[in-house]
């Protein structure tokens, strides 16, 4: 059984209305879509000032320990997303993979190449930790 994650009502709001577009358009859902899609499922949804502080959230950053090498990304929107400053969308395998889970988790994710084994060491940014309610 997968570990619970926590998202905030905004949060999957804005990636259903997301969702929503993209199938109107005519797009087809791929995997990494039907994996958003049962995460935002099963989440435990919550007011944006009551998610604890060390979940990863939207437009949160956090060092995290990917296949082996520290690094620093941000969970961002499709519209925001620079792989080459890292800032993943969340419909990329790995935004999906560490949306609403905690600092200390480990989890092994489908991606492309295989399985990642992805361990959130820490959150450095959380916006609704800092009051930014409306990123």
């Amino acid at each position: 059984m997968p570990a619970e994650i926590c998202i905030t009502a905004a949060d999957r709001d804005r990636i259903k209305k997301l969702l929503g577009k993209m199938f109107e358009g005519g797009q087809k859902a791929d995997r990494s879509v039907k994996k958003l899609e049962a995460e935002l499922g099963r989440a435990s949804v919550v007011d944006a000032r009551q998610i604890p502080r060390d979940v990863v959230t939207m437009n949160s950053t956090a060092l995290l320990h990917l296949d082996g090498e520290d690094v620093e990304v941000s969970l961002v929107y499709p519209e925001d997303a620079d792989l080459g400053a890292m800032k993943l969308s969340v419909f990329s395998p790995i935004g999906t993979a560490i949306l609403g889970y905690r600092e200390g988790s480990t989890v092994e994710w489908e991606v492309p190449e295989g399985t990642s084994t992805i361990h959130i060491k820490k959150i450095l940014y959380q916006p609704e930790a800092a009051g930014d309610y409306h990123l």
